[in-house]
């Protein structure tokens, strides 16, 4: 290549003069510097002569003309530089080379020109103003993201960090160009420090993939089917206020309870579209922020006990023997009579009739029970409402009337599972293996509570009857909320099918329900735990000043376990070594790390 002095080379993408010629070329930049190259380090653009590098630019000439000239044809720089500025110069070469080398109009080498199709032209440059914009928008997204905000614009970027955020996506390019690591936590502290997110929004329900729309299959209607009229007994579905699904409810014949149950099951034959919706869900989702059932909310609206004048329910009669053991049960579908009432107006009516003999046979089961080496944890509890993402939390008021409830439920399951086995019905039992050298089973202080949940054993679900070690029963099943547990529905579709003289599931199909159910309702309980965690993080960080007493549990160093009695709350404190177990200590909140689930007290 014979390359003469004072042309118009390209070296480096970047125009050069040569200055002198030898076995290597001197060469001269841009910005005046001089360099020595070999004679293959560079490309003849122009012969020249070049004596300023600074007079290089070119007006835009005629580039369209020159493509509608030469479509379909190759030509050469030189060429090129002549139809669309009207000479070869130095200059012109140096912007046809330009243009090559931008692959818009024109491909190929200095001696192979290939023109590209105006139609083409115009679709590329599309492509490039798009990819300019794109560009443009993300590198704007980073400053802002950088400085700690946001606009309206970054939601496609700021939805892309919500689905690593939520578990929906494992890898992020806006992670990695603002340096944060790949995981929910991350994203969802990146998310608070743009001020996209706020304490009332709960990820966690979306991040296990808990089902966050309630079911909409249509409903079969009620079966015509004869019932056993028990309209005529008063009957008491007793709640909280506000409660929206009530499946249950009691009555009093002479001494015999009835358990009144919701009878979702006759809407809900197995192997149904609704079974294997409810199925797939396991459980009613309860959140602070909202609720969502397991069978469709007209299932709610037609079987909940006391919406209409007369409800269709599955009534469990029984009578308790000396030893407060259930005896002489009686399982059949019914009309009952239904009167809405809380817990509180109960408690106050606990010397009237009925409720005065329903609190008797409570008591007298409840010894039982105790002195069968039942467990009582009595933990305080809460309950924790959002509205318009305030938080709301107000403990549980120890009631008579609540006992009275919960120990009619347990005699129901029971009764139920009592039932079965007599008749070698296959059936969802609630199993619990205790600890043998448990020795205090009703502690009364909130350290021995702590320690002895802690030593229990999760409650099993089985195609076997096994006693219920933490209850003090000999055999149960949960047979009581079949709209809100999966498995509570099974056990009353099995008891319809007994009573019917149909078909019930074997043993096999039972296992295979358990171990479905028991998966998905597993999802939905931890949904519920880490949502109810989150709001009570939220609570505290929209009362940032907030005092309060908590109790020491655990001891450890260098950090103990503190119980909060007021928001159910455990917490990891520094505490003196001469403090003791069930201490009442002052703490001051100091800090949160809502993605981490953490809040951080200090003692005085």
């Amino acid at each position: 290549m014979n390359i003469p002095q004072n042309s118009l080379v390209l070296y480096k993408n970047a125009p050069a003069r040569i200055a002198a010629l030898g076995d290597k070329l001197d060469i001269e930049l841009p910005d005046g510097r001089s360099l020595r190259v070999r004679p293959k380090d560079v490309l003849l653009l122009h012969p020249g002569p070049v004596h300023r590098l600074n007079e290089l630019d070119m007006p835009a000439g005629e580039i369209e003309a020159a493509c509608e000239l030469l479509e379909g044809s190759q030509t050469t720089l030189s060429e090129l530089a002549e139809l669309i500025y009207g000479a070869y110069t130095p200059a012109a070469a140096w912007s046809a080379w330009r243009l090559l080398d931008e692959g818009l109009y024109f491909r190929g080498t200095p001696e192979a020109i290939d023109v590209r199709p105006l139609a083409e032209v115009g679709q590329e440059r599309a492509i490039r103003e798009t990819k300019t914009l794109e560009r443009e928008a993300w590198n704007g997204f980073l400053q802002r993201a950088r400085a700690n905000h946001c606009a309206p614009e970054d939601l496609h970027y700021l939805q892309e960090i919500e689905e690593v955020a939520c578990g929906q996506r494992e890898q992020s390019r806006v992670l990695q160009a603002l340096e944060c690591q790949q995981n929910p936590s991350s994203a969802h502290a990146l998310l608070l420090r743009l001020n996209h997110w706020s304490e009332s929004v709960n990820p966690w329900p979306r991040r296990i993939g808990a089902i966050l729309e309630p079911p909409t299959l249509s409903l079969p209607n009620l079966p015509q089917e004869p019932r056993l009229d028990l309209t005529g007994l008063p009957a008491f579905a007793i709640d909280d206020e506000g409660n929206r699904d009530p499946d249950d409810a009691l009555s009093l014949d002479g001494n015999r309870l009835w358990v009144h149950v919701a009878d979702a099951a006759a809407l809900t034959p197995p192997d149904s579209a609704m079974d294997e919706e409810a199925r797939s869900r396991g459980a009613t989702l309860y959140l602070p922020e909202m609720t969502i059932p397991m069978l469709p909310l007209a299932a709610i609206e037609q079987l909940g006990l006391g919406l209409a004048e007369v409800s269709p329910a599955l009534s469990f009669g029984l009578n308790l023997d000396a030893d407060g053991k259930v005896t002489d049960v009686e399982i059949a579908p019914s009309w009952v009579r239904v009167q809405r009432i809380s817990y509180q107006t109960v408690e106050k009516r606990l010397d009237e009739e009925p409720f005065r003999t329903l609190n008797e046979l409570a008591q007298q089961h409840r010894n039982r029970r105790k002195s069968n080496g039942a467990i009582f944890i009595d933990l305080p509890e809460v309950k924790i409402t959002v509205t318009d993402g305030q938080v709301r939390i107000e403990p549980f008021t120890r009631l008579r009337s609540r006992l009275l409830v919960a120990e009619a439920m347990l005699m129901a399951g029971e009764a139920a599972a009592r039932f079965a086995l007599e008749r070698g019905l296959p059936f969802p039992f609630t199993t619990q293996d205790i600890v043998a050298e448990i020795s205090e089973r009703e502690p009364s202080s909130l350290a021995a509570m702590h320690t002895l949940r802690r030593r229990l054993r999760p409650r099993q679900y089985s195609s076997q009857p096994s006693p219920h070690g933490g209850l003090g029963l000999e055999i149960y099943a949960q047979v009581t909320s079949p709209l809100r547990r999966y498995l509570d529905l099974v056990a009353h579709q099995q008891l319809r099918a007994f009573l019917r003289n149909g078909e019930w599931l074997d043993a096999q199909a039972i296992v295979a329900r358990v171990g479905a159910a028991e998966i998905a309702a597993q999802s939905v309980r931890r949904a519920e735990r880490l949502s109810r965690e989150h709001w009570t993080l939220a609570y505290l960080q929209q009362h940032p000043g907030w005092r309060g007493e908590g109790v020491l549990v655990e001891k450890r160093m260098p950090r103990s376990t503190v119980l909060i009695p007021c928001l159910a709350m455990e917490a990891r404190v520094k505490a003196g070594e001469s403090i003791a177990p069930d201490s009442v200590l002052s703490l001051r909140l100091t800090g949160i790390d809502l993605p981490e689930r953490e809040a951080y007290f200090r003692v005085g």
